[in-house]
């Protein structure tokens, strides 16, 4: 107990303010519980406004978005008819969606149910890119199925695009600064660890890491997995 408390008698639910401890009076908890979702929630009104305005728009313009889905400060600088977004697709401030060539009459960049996007990742797409359900992609990653071409003798600008369709598998799980490459196809459940550049595929429930991405080990039940003390 403070030096305060002892000389002035004090509320018993100010005690945890003066001494920074939880308050004595078990009752004030759920208030304050209650008083943190309360001020999390007015912080969050902006953004879910603006994303349900951002949603309308693009549907407007062509995009497929279905219900429950949260997109912040998103960037969509042309074809939006290139987007699908299943139910409960999370996007986060400033990803990127940017699809390049002419309309096929089929979306180009579909993500799945469930999936969260994080902050600056772009998807760079030319034929397709395919992302499962409840994946978890970190900030700043690029995923990319095109390529420059980059003969000899020829300026890289003058060359055609080389493109090979990308798959990110349901459940996978992305670090941040992840770069993926065309033609991959990354296996459900499958872990690609952060600063990562894949340039093979990755089969379910791999783990890999490093430039080029390489298996460093696979995801294992609780039940057997191995304590990383017990190895030599």
């Amino acid at each position: 107990m403070s030096e305060i408390s002892q000389r002035i008698p004090l509320p018993a639910e100010w005690s945890g303010a003066i001494t920074g401890c939880i308050p004595r009076n078990p009752e004030l908890r759920p208030m304050e519980a209650g008083k943190h979702r309360l001020i999390n929630t007015l912080l969050r009104a902006p953004s879910g406004i603006s994303s349900r305005i951002r949603i309308v728009w693009l549907r407007a313009l062509g995009a497929k978005i279905g219900k429950n889905c949260w997109l912040k400060d998103i960037w969509v600088p042309r074809n939006p008819w290139d987007i699908s977004l299943d139910d409960s697709v999370a996007l986060d401030r400033h990803v990127t969606l940017v699809s390049s060539g002419p309309p096929t009459g089929t979306p180009r960049l579909h993500i799945g149910s469930g999936t969260y996007v994080n902050r600056f990742t772009i998807f760079d797409v030319h034929e397709s890119i395919t992302v499962g359900k409840s994946c978890m992609i970190g900030p700043s990653c690029y995923i990319t199925d095109g390529d420059h071409g980059f003969t000899a003798g020829k300026l890289i600008t003058q060359q055609p695009m080389i493109k090979a369709p990308v798959t990110i598998g349901s459940g996978a799980w992305l670090g941040a600064h992840v770069t993926v490459l065309k033609g991959v196809t990354i296996g459900d459940g499958a872990v690609v660890g952060a600063g990562a550049v894949v340039t093979r595929d990755v089969p379910a429930n791999a783990i890999v890491a490093g430039v080029p991405a390489k298996i460093i080990g696979h995801r294992q039940n609780s039940s057997t997995a191995s304590n990383p003390a017990d190895r030599d």
